[in-house]
């Protein structure tokens, strides 16, 4: 008689006296879920009880990285800020890119992961 994973297709190997089910994962290539990837996954399993595919997350996680850039660039333009502030009063910069990043992640936060 077959087993259940046997009737679905799953084969065995055998290493020393015992079967060993061949498992494997699926390839999602050489991407890693970043930061935003990981927060949707942590909303997602404790407010939704969502189990999670990893390509959704790693395509989340790409989406929210690429709009965190545009929100920054087009702060930076709205704001004035320039390369020649950076020059000039590089503490200044720091300081308001630090602000614009952080502004930027907060929309993201709310629009793309935490909804």
């Amino acid at each position: 008689m077959k087993s259940l994973f046997e009737q679905f297709g799953g084969t065995y190997r055998k290493e020393s006296d015992y079967a060993v089910p061949n498992l494997e994962t699926p390839d999602t290539g050489n991407f890693e879920i970043g930061i935003y990837g990981q927060r949707h996954l942590y909303f997602l399993q404790h407010y939704l009880r969502i189990t999670y595919l990893n390509e959704y997350l790693i395509e989340i996680d790409s989406q929210a990285q690429r709009r965190v850039f545009r929100i920054v660039e087009q702060m930076k333009q709205a704001q004035g800020i320039t390369e020649q502030l950076k020059e000039n009063n590089p503490i200044k910069w720091t300081k308001i890119m630090n602000c614009v990043r952080q502004q930027a992640e907060e929309i993201v936060l709310k629009e793309m992961i935490y909804s």
